[in-house]
Formats: C-alpha cells, structure tokens, sequence
C-alpha cells in the first residue's frame, strides 16, 4: 500500500501536489511508539546520519587528544553552508591534525549562503574543498585516522577502519546484526541503508543513552550537547534545522538529510524521530519535521520555525496564493509527549 500523505501543497482551494511519506517515533527501550506508513522500508538517511557518523570521533579518544570543542563537534554533524563561521573553525582544524584542505576527500561546491556567496564571486575566489558542506564531517574522520596513527588517503573507502567503526556503530545502536546496505554519499563517503525504524531506534539511544557502554554513552551526550548549543554550526544562517533547535529551546536536535530525511533527538523524553518522503522533496521533510515537534509540544514560537509548519506560496509580485502545509496524517497525529 501507498504511504500515506504527509503533506500538501495548495493554490486557491485546491491541493495542487502532494507529498507521500512514513515516520517513526522510537523510546530508549526500542518501542515504537509512533507510525505512519511503512516504517521497515530500507533507505538511505544521507546526512542525517551525521551525528552518529561523528561517534568514532569521541570514542577513539581523538576529539580529546586534539583539544577539540562543542564547536568542533558541531561541525563533525553538519551539513553547513560555508559561511566564514563554518570554514574559519574547519581550517583550523584541520591545521590541528596535520592535514591540508587537499586531504578532504569531498569535492568543492558553491557557497549555500548567498551573502557569503556573492562576496567570494566579487572577490574572484573560487570554493574550496573547505566549503563543502561535508568539510566538518570529513575532518572528524581525518582526525580519528591521525590519532589512531593509520592511513588518512583513502579514509572515506568503505573498508577503511574509520568507516568500519561508523557502520559497528549503526549497527549497535540500530539492533541489526550482519552489514548494512551501502552507497556513496554526495560528498564521498559511504552512506548505510537500514529500516526507519531502526533508524528511530538508533537515534532514541543518542537521545536517552543510559543502557549504553560509558564511553559511547558520553560519546552521544557529547554530540546532542553540542547540535542544540550550535545550531548555526551544524546548518547556517536563516536554515531550517537551526530555526527548528532554536526554536524547540534546547529541548531538540534535529538533522536533515538529502531526498526527503529528516532526524530527530528529543532527550527529555528519551525519543528517536525519522522520517522520510517518498519523492525526496526537502520542501516537505521540513514541513513534516516541523509538524512532529509542534505536535509534540517542541516547536516553539519562533517565527522562522513556525513558518515552516505552514508555509505561503507566493507568486512573482509575492502574493500569496496558496500554502505548504501538513496533511491530515500528520495534522491529527495524536501522539504527545
């Protein structure tokens, strides 16, 4: 059967498209406690796998070794638009290490953040692999190969140690035993497929860690900690995953991932969010995401954040002629905190 509708999309009085989808809610014990279509689908979480990608950066002892911060931890997670505050922390960093900005494995993209943007085109600058998006997660990895002393080329090949301690980890935390269906993300790295269940499950163990080994526990307290204090860190300047922690107080992480994913890691109440739409619009995984906090009391009453929840559509005079918003699925969604 057909996911259901998760969200729409109207002009005038009528729903001009549609957007299908599933989501799972998980507790620290492994119960779902929430769902909306089929959960045990196997897909990819893309960069919403980020905060568990960063785990082996803690565990090795590397982040400690090398002196690094909140700040840096942040970065390790994000998915982040090459502003300046991004690319000053990621440089010296990777100064820190030893490597250079030609150790990156991930290529060069153009600036997200259009101001930052168009002040490096008027410079005559080109992006470097520093400003990719990827850069901090990259540089965690970099970091754990430099303080485990074994090969830094290479280290975003799938049977590299360093990736090796990324899939155990999902693996661990997801409950599912054997390997774990890989791709090659956008920036080079290997990406692992699993249900969004189990992914819930996963991302409730970050959220409530107290049956977890104390090294992967403080690991993961670590990694929430440092998402909610630096919400810019791990997106940018206006996006919605920053306007979506701002707003929820402290009492959230959430991270977005490429066709549609979205995470989140609600610690107060020991839960694990993932959702995924079906057609992999980024437009309605936002919407979604935002429609869970609200309904789950966490979404606060920023501006910014809530315009996500409904959002105008405009035509070119900026008219508003129609609205983003959550479907009835989502709208009538009973479960609460």
């Amino acid at each position: 059967m057909a996911n259901p509708i998760l969200v729409e999309i109207t002009r005038g009085s009528l729903v001009e498209s549609i957007h299908r989808g599933a989501v799972a809610i998980a507790d620290a014990e492994g119960r779902i406690v929430f769902s909306l279509g089929n959960i045990e689908a196997v897909t990819y979480p893309r960069s919403s796998l980020k905060p568990i990608q960063a785990l082996p950066l803690i565990e090795s002892g590397a982040a400690d070794a090398f002196g690094l911060g909140d700040e840096e931890i942040a970065l390790a997670c994000a998915s982040h638009s090459g502003e300046p505050m991004h690319t000053t922390h990621v440089s010296a960093w990777l100064s820190r290490i030893g490597c250079e900005p030609s150790d990156l494995a991930c290529g060069p993209h153009p600036v997200r953040y259009e101001p930052a943007w168009d002040a490096m085109v008027k410079r005559g600058e080109a992006p470097t692999r520093v400003h990719n998006n990827c850069s901090g997660k990259h540089t965690g990895f970099l970091s754990v190969a430099r303080h485990w002393d074994i090969a830094i080329k290479g280290y975003e090949h799938h049977d590299h140690p360093v990736q090796s301690a990324v899939a155990a980890a999902l693996g661990a935390l997801s409950g599912i035993d054997g390997a774990l269906p890989w791709g090659v993300d956008g920036c080079a790295a290997p990406n692992y497929a699993l249900p969004l269940s189990a992914f819930a499950r996963a991302l409730a163990k970050l959220a409530s860690p107290l049956t977890l080994p104390s090294e992967r526990g403080n690991a993961a307290r670590r990694i929430v900690r440092a998402m909610i204090a630096h919400p810019e860190l791990v997106s940018g300047t206006g996006h919605p995953c920053a306007a979506l922690m701002r707003s929820a107080g402290g009492r959230a992480a959430v991270k977005n991932g490429a066709e549609g994913y979205y995470a989140g890691i609600v610690p107060e109440a020991g839960l694990g969010i993932a959702l995924k739409i079906d057609d992999g619009a980024t437009r309605a995984s936002e919407t979604a995401m935002a429609s869970v906090l609200d309904k789950l009391g966490l979404l606060g009453d920023d501006a910014s954040a809530r315009a996500l929840l409904r959002a105008p559509v405009t035509n070119t005079r900026n008219a508003t002629v129609g609205e983003r918003r959550p479907a009835a699925a989502l709208a009538e969604m009973g479960f609460r905190i």
